[in-house]
């Protein structure tokens, strides 16, 4: 039962932190940039862009720290709850500059945090479980977001696209609560409190990469995911400016596809968890990726909201899929003792990803803005050729008995 609470816990702070990446990344903080404000793509990409690249750089140092103390959760908390303050000061920020920087500081604090909640799966479950897991924390994150979606419509009704602001961070806070209480980690080591000094922490990281052979895999493993997370960080982004502007969608109905979507989303991120403990991480991976290159060519070549209603739901079973086999492929591919640093080099080319690929995005709608609404398809084309370069990188990934250590 005490096993049972923990991962409930555990896999409520995705419900949590999906209400923030759904209400905040995702939907209503574009297009109050976008919409109310009036103003170009490329001023949310930059400030997108900015956070992920600090993230980026920090991710790696704080996720290897928190290895050095075997404590996750006191990083996880002063994280998420910075995350939480800089989301509600967002509600009440007036100037469009202003609210790009508030946002930017929201958007890193969550980000950082969430390395230090992927390292906690294995304090959770045994190795054996970490894909069913792993699957119910994605699961759960969609009904966070159905939740999320719920709760803060009426805002948004009588105040504008900033109305979400407040009620989100509120969620975020109150739903990650059973994570910090329920979650426990094992006594630090002997020794593991002395200061490690920055000296430290880069010579374990330069030891990861240095020392390769040790670690098989990894690396290939980490420049597949820089490629292919380019495109679903930026679908992340600007999935919702997409359905607005090239298949019209009004607010309300753009509200409808994410619930159904969202619905579809979550009974395949259970199942696809079973699946990746059956067959792998790696082919778990390739799979979600040809579902993603799917969805994406025919998001750019549909011309009726019909395909958008079949498209949503897919992209939603594509997205939590790809986060529930990586993680798992992060947990097979790396020791125990090095899951922080390994989540957090993770975390630095998901940012590092995340930034290039909504700037590839919004330099494509301007470069093709002579063409229209026709300027967001040739985007997709674009993005879609990130997640082919990196199925065919990944397919090389040593997993299962193919490791050797």
């Amino acid at each position: 039962m005490k096993k049972r609470l923990q991962v409930l816990g555990w896999a409520f702070y995705d419900f949590a932190g999906t209400i923030f990446s759904l209400n905040v990344i995702s939907l209503y903080f574009v297009l109050w940039v976008t919409v109310d404000k009036a103003r170009e793509d490329i001023l949310y990409s930059l400030a997108l862009s900015g956070s992920l690249l600090v993230a980026a750089v920090l991710e790696p140092l704080l996720g290897t720290l928190s290895d050095i103390y075997r404590k996750r959760i006191p990083f996880l908390v002063l994280f998420t709850l910075s995350a939480c303050v800089f989301t509600a000061f967002l509600g009440v920020v007036p100037g469009l500059f202003a609210g790009l920087l508030v946002f930017a500081f929201a958007n890193l604090t969550y980000q950082i945090a969430s390395i230090f909640y992927n390292a906690l799966l294995v304090n959770i479950c045994d190795r054996s479980e970490v894909g069913r897991v792993s699957g119910l924390g994605v699961a759960l994150g969609y009904a966070g977001a159905i939740t999320g979606l719920l709760v803060t419509r009426p805002f948004v009704l009588k105040h504008g696209h900033q109305g979400a602001f407040v009620p989100t961070a509120a969620l975020f806070l109150v739903f990650s609560l059973p994570c910090f209480f329920l979650v426990k980690e094992g006594a630090p080591p002997p020794g593991a409190k002395r200061e490690p000094g920055i000296g430290k922490i880069f010579s374990r990281i330069k030891e990861t990469f240095v020392n390769s052979e040790k670690y098989p895999g990894l690396a290939r493993f980490l420049l597949a995911a820089f490629i292919f997370l380019n495109a679903v960080n930026t679908l992340i982004v600007f999935m919702s400016v997409y359905v607005k502007k090239v298949a019209h969608f009004s607010d309300s109905e753009m509200i409808a596809i994410y619930i159904v979507s969202t619905v579809v989303a979550i009974i395949g991120s259970v199942l696809f968890g079973f699946v990746t403990d059956r067959v792998g991480p790696r082919k778990a991976i390739m799979a979600s990726l040809s579902l993603w290159l799917f969805c994406l060519v025919f998001t750019a070549l549909a011309y009726s909201k019909v395909f958008f209603w079949i498209i949503g739901p897919l992209l939603g079973v594509a997205m939590g899929s790809i986060w529930t086999a990586s993680r798992v492929l992060v947990i097979e591919l790396s020791p125990e003792e090095k899951l922080g640093e390994v989540f957090g080099l993770l975390g630095a080319v998901g940012k590092s990803s995340a930034m290039v690929g909504p700037l590839v995005w919004g330099i494509s709608v301007l470069v093709f803005g002579f063409m229209g609404e026709a300027r967001y398809r040739a985007a997709m084309l674009i993005q879609s050729l990130f997640v082919l370069a990196g199925f065919f990188i990944i397919r090389k990934v040593p997993c299962g008995s193919e490791l050797k250590r």
